[in-house]
């Protein structure tokens, strides 16, 4: 009877299973450089904030301007206030 040598496939198996587990690492390593290069290249100075003034809120600050909203067409108004605005 014939032994097979366990110890040659088993060393095959585990050098084939290393190969999806360092593309995986190596993607993720790439994704998190690329989104640390985004956030970088944003260049925002401070958080916006929402102003009340008489009958309207404005958007202050911010990479987003206020231009940049799409527009409400009805008269529905807001209850409640964002957490960061200023009256």
């Amino acid at each position: 009877m014939a032994r097979a040598q366990h110890g040659t496939t088993s060393r095959a198996q585990s050098r084939t299973g290393l190969l999806p587990l360092a593309a995986g690492i190596l993607s993720a390593v790439a994704l998190t450089g690329a989104a640390f290069a985004t956030v970088e290249a944003a260049a925002c100075t401070g958080p916006a904030q929402y102003i009340r003034h008489d009958n309207h809120i404005e958007l202050v600050g911010g990479c987003v301007s206020g231009s940049e909203l799409p527009t409400t067409t009805g008269t529905r108004q807001a209850n409640a206030l964002p957490e960061n605005s200023k009256p």
